[in-house]
């Protein structure tokens, strides 16, 4: 199966369980995964038959930076979701959401998740 990939996106976001979280905020980032059949892509050059990367950043950005959640777990999920429902050829979604800078003491690049899910059906 072929690949899209959005690589380390950023977004500013107010998700967590702790208080300075949803006060202040900080800064996710997302890397996904979609698996899709690109060979209609390939032979055809044609937008139409592959999945628009800028629409699926925008769909990052909307759950990242308007929504928010307690759990990267929690967005993490409803994100993939959209990604399924919004478009329909891909098989596969693949996700990271990471934060580089919680308020949790000690030492770290970066904290958070990963999550894949498969279409059903």
């Amino acid at each position: 199966m072929d690949v899209i990939f959005l690589e380390k996106c950023r977004f500013y976001g107010y998700h967590g369980v702790l208080p300075e979280e949803t006060v202040i905020g900080q800064i996710f980032e997302v890397t996904c995964r979609l698996e899709v059949d690109l060979t209609a892509a390939s032979q055809s050059d044609d937008l139409l038959q592959t999945v628009n990367y800028a629409e699926v950043f925008n769909l990052l950005k909307t759950y990242c930076e308007t929504k928010r959640y307690q759990l990267l777990e929690a967005l993490a999920g409803d994100i993939i979701q959209a990604i399924l429902e919004a478009f329909p050829t891909v098989s596969s979604v693949w996700l990271r959401v990471g934060k580089q800078n919680p308020p949790i003491a000690g030492h770290y690049d970066q904290v958070g998740i990963e999550m894949s899910r498969r279409r059903h059906g």
